[in-house]
C-alpha cells in the first residue's frame, strides 16, 4: 500500500499519468525516513530538511504540512503494510501537480509515501567486500540544487551502470572542479590518522540527515578531528579508511579502491555511536 494525498491505495495502482511534473520534468523532491517499532528515526531532522527543500524549489508548502501531520501520515503508511512493528524504511515524494509545459507550474503540491521493510532495526556492517572506482564521465555541479535530494537523478544512474557494467560495489563521483563529492548511494567519509574528513556543502555533496548527525558524533569524539573540506581524487589512497553512509545503510566501510585496500577500525567506533544516537533520540 501506498500514501498518494493521505489516501491508502494498492501499490501497483495508475495513480500517476504522462502529465506528472515529476515524471515529466523531474520536478520534485524525496526524503527517507527509518521507521523502528513506530517511531520515525530523526524525525525532527528529517521534517526540516524536507521543509527547507521545497523552499529552495519554489513549492508552496500546504498549510497543513505540520510535522505532526507528515507523522501521522508515515505512520498511516506504516501501519497499512504491516510494519507497525517491524523496522521500515519510508520515501516521502514530494512534487507539483499537472502541466505539460515546463513554465505551467501549478500552485497545488502533492505528496505519496511508499514503505519497505528493513532487515534490522540497528545500523549493521556487512562484512561482503566493497570496491568503488572514480566515476569521470560526468560530473556534479558544484551548487545547492546538488545539496537536494531530488527526482533528477541521471547521473548517479549511469554510474551506477557503470560500476555493474564494470564489477563495482559502487563509484565515487565528482564535481566540476574535479573534486570528490560522494558515492552513489551516499556522503563519503575519508580517515586519515586522527582525522575524518568529509566534502563541504559548497563541493555540491547531499546535505543528507545522517551526513549531520556522522558530524555531531565525530566532532564529539576527543580522539578525532572532523574537517569539512574538499577531497582530491589523489588523497584516495593515501586514506587509512573510506566509508559511505545513507539512512537506508547506515555506514558502509569501503574495502578497496585500485590498488589500496582500507581499514575499518573508525567505522565501526561511529557506527556503535550512531546506533546509540538513534535510540537516544526516539
Amino acid at each position: 500500500m501506498v500514501n498518494y494525498r493521505g489516501e491508502l491505495i494498492p501499490g501497483d495502482s495508475n495513480f500517476f499519468n504522462h502529465t506528472n511534473r515529476g515524471f515529466r520534468f523531474g520536478d520534485a523532491l524525496f526524503e527517507e525516513i527509518r521507521v523502528i517499532h513506530g517511531l520515525p528515526v530523526f524525525w525532527e531532522a528529517h521534517y526540516f530538511r524536507l521543509m527547507a527543500a521545497m523552499r529552495i524549489l519554489r513549492m508552496e508548502i500546504p498549510m497543513e504540512f505540520t510535522m505532526e501531520f507528515l507523522q501521522e501520515q508515515l505512520l498511516k503508511t506504516v501501519a497499512a503494510n504491516g510494519m507497525d512493528k517491524k523496522p521500515a524504511l519510508l520515501r516521502i515524494t514530494v512534487f507539483r501537480e499537472g502541466g505539460t509545459e515546463v513554465n505551467s507550474v501549478s500552485a497545488q503540491v502533492s505528496y505519496v509515501i511508499d514503505a519497505v521493510e528493513l532487515p534490522g532495526p540497528f545500523y549493521t556492517m556487512g562484512s561482503a567486500p566493497y570496491e568503488v572506482e572514480l566515476f569521470k564521465d560526468h560530473t556534479i555541479n558544484a551548487d545547492m540544487l546538488s545539496n537536494l535530494s531530488t527526482c533528477h537523478t541521471l547521473l548517479p544512474t549511469l554510474a551506477s551502470i557503470y560500476a555493474v557494467e564494470n564489477g563495482y560495489s559502487d563509484c565515487l563521483l565528482i564535481n566540476v572542479n574535479k573534486q570528490v563529492v560522494g558515492t552513489i548511494y551516499g556522503n563519503l567519509f575519508l580517515v586519515k590518522d586522527n582525522m575524518i574528513k568529509t566534502p563541504p556543502l559548497q563541493d555540491g555533496c547531499t546535505n543528507s540527515v545522517l551526513r549531520k548527525r556522522l558530524i555531531e558524533i565525530v566532532e564529539a569524539m576527543a580522539s578525532m578531528e572532523l574537517m569539512e573540506e574538499s577531497i582530491s581524487p589523489f588523497e584516495l589512497q593515501k586514506a587509512d579508511e573510506l566509508f559511505m553512509v545513507n539512512i537506508r545503510q547506515g555506514i558502509v566501510p569501503i574495502t578497496r579502491y585500485r590498488k589500496k585496500e582500507y581499514q575499518q577500525k573508525t567505522a565501526v567506533a561511529v557506527l556503535g555511536k550512531l546506533n546509540v544516537s538513534a535510540r537516544l533520540l526516539n
